[in-house]
């Protein structure tokens, strides 16, 4: 099931930044939610998305997710992570500006993965998850080292992000995240999703 959410659109440094705005009634966090390649079919409509949104939400997160600049209704273009972090921080801050005082939890599938990633030291996310994070096809070695608690999720079938490459990544990660690899899931965890939901929502409730 979706999440219902509102379209609306927040500034950013290259233009309006179109956001679904799934709300709650009350904050436990405000969840912000970043999507696949922008240059390979990404949007914030990506199923993976979605369910990262729809987890959080049901543990009480109102829940933002964004097109990336060049996607959908958003402006600019695609700049390779750097710009894309900036649009991640302009999401965060609408959130943050919506629901004062409400801890952070940063989600990310595949490029948006590594947006998050990417963004956390400035953020400074209470939680994280990363699903599928590319580190064969972006420097996550230069990333910083996530603070906060996070969870990986990798499926050991995936075609475009190498597992072996994944999990010899996150072994190096002085804060170890909560790992966990989905046998037989593909890149897009097509017919795994249903089993992919609940680790996401069991370190979310943690």
């Amino acid at each position: 099931m979706r999440a219902a959410a509102d379209r609306v659109l927040v500034d950013g440094a290259a233009g309006r930044i179109e956001v679904a705005a799934a709300l709650t009634p009350n904050a436990r966090a405000v969840a912000v939610v970043a999507h696949p390649h922008p240059l390979y079919g990404g949007t914030m409509d990506n199923k993976v998305t979605h369910v990262l949104a729809r987890s959080m939400m049901e543990c009480g997160a109102p829940a933002f997710r964004f097109n990336f600049r060049g996607v959908g209704a958003s402006g600019g273009a695609f700049d390779n992570g750097r710009g894309e972090t900036g649009d991640l921080a302009a999401v965060v801050a609408e959130g943050r500006r919506r629901f004062p005082g409400a801890a952070l939890w940063l989600g990310g599938f595949s490029f948006g993965a590594f947006v998050a990633l990417r963004g956390a030291k400035d953020l400074a996310p209470a939680k994280l998850v990363a699903v599928a994070p590319p580190v064969a096809r972006f420097e996550l070695g230069s990333v910083a080292n996530p603070e906060c608690d996070w969870m990986l999720a990798q499926g050991d079938a995936d075609d475009v992000v190498p597992p072996e490459a994944v999990l010899a990544w996150a072994a190096e990660q002085p804060r170890q995240p909560r790992l966990h690899v989905l046998a037989g899931a593909g890149h897009f965890f097509h017919g795994k999703l249903h089993e992919l939901k609940p680790l996401v929502l069991a370190f979310l409730k943690s």
